[in-house]
């Protein structure tokens, strides 16, 4: 379970920016996570809850996580297309020469304080 190993990063780099910015208390974090990242957001969730309940920062915090779809692009064609519908063999031309764009992130996009 690389999700317990994800969530303790992200609380680091959360807890880091409360220092910086001199913040008393986070009431949400807000994750772009890819498609094909191979992070599992129930677990991520679950981790989350437990390793954020234990900073005082981050006590209550929520973990907003967007699911970024992935998308390929074809070398060959020059077509976009889904890639967890058609894998790495483009569907409009066949070709296997594709490059993932995106879809395999994890990005701390934003974290908001209480008002």
């Amino acid at each position: 379970m690389h999700e317990l190993g994800i969530v303790f990063y992200i609380v680091d780099m959360v807890e880091e920016l409360g220092r910086e910015n001199a913040l008393s208390s986070v009431a949400k974090v807000n994750l772009r996570l890819g498609e094909v990242s191979g992070v599992l957001p129930d677990y991520l969730q679950d981790c989350w809850r437990w390793a954020a309940d234990k900073s005082d920062l981050l006590r209550g915090c929520e973990l907003a996580v967007e699911q970024v779809p992935a998308i390929t692009v074809c070398n060959s064609c020059g077509r976009t297309y889904g890639t967890v519908e058609h894998g790495r063999i483009c569907p409009h031309c066949a070709s296997p020469d594709t490059v993932l764009l995106q879809g395999n992130e994890m990005e701390l996009d934003s974290i908001e304080v209480p008002e």
